[in-house]
């Protein structure tokens, strides 16, 4: 089992910025995409960004294009996501997982996942 470690969640005020991190086994992080989800009370999880093994690609759902950088750093097998212009909307417990793309659509590649980071945005 695959195992990560997210934190870096907070509360903010509306146009804040919070930086998540997800520390992952050398393994997995230099050989695998890694991603991030979202989940929020009472909706499904949904996929928010993706890099490839290398760093070289970032993916987004377009809710967060331009605003969230999702980022690689091989020293540390530690991936972020620097979420700024912070909206209510985007009030969730935020997941790290590696995945994988299938149809256009990005999957973790695991069958559990972590306990995840909360994120709440104040209005």
């Amino acid at each position: 089992q695959v195992q990560m470690k997210e934190s870096g969640g907070g509360l903010v005020h509306t146009g804040g910025s919070l930086r998540l991190s997800c520390v992952a086994s050398e393994v997995t992080f230099r050989f695998y995409a890694m991603g991030w989800f979202r989940q929020s009370p009472g909706k499904e999880r949904e996929f928010v960004s993706a890099i490839t093994s290398t760093g070289a690609t970032p993916y987004y759902v377009d809710s967060v294009k331009g605003r969230f950088t999702i980022s690689k750093d091989f020293a540390k097998n530690t991936v972020y996501l620097q979420m700024d212009s912070l909206k209510p909307e985007d009030t969730a417990v935020y997941y790290c997982a590696r995945v994988n793309l299938r149809s256009g659509k990005w999957y973790n590649s695991n069958d559990s996942w972590g306990q995840g980071t909360q994120v709440t945005v104040s209005s």
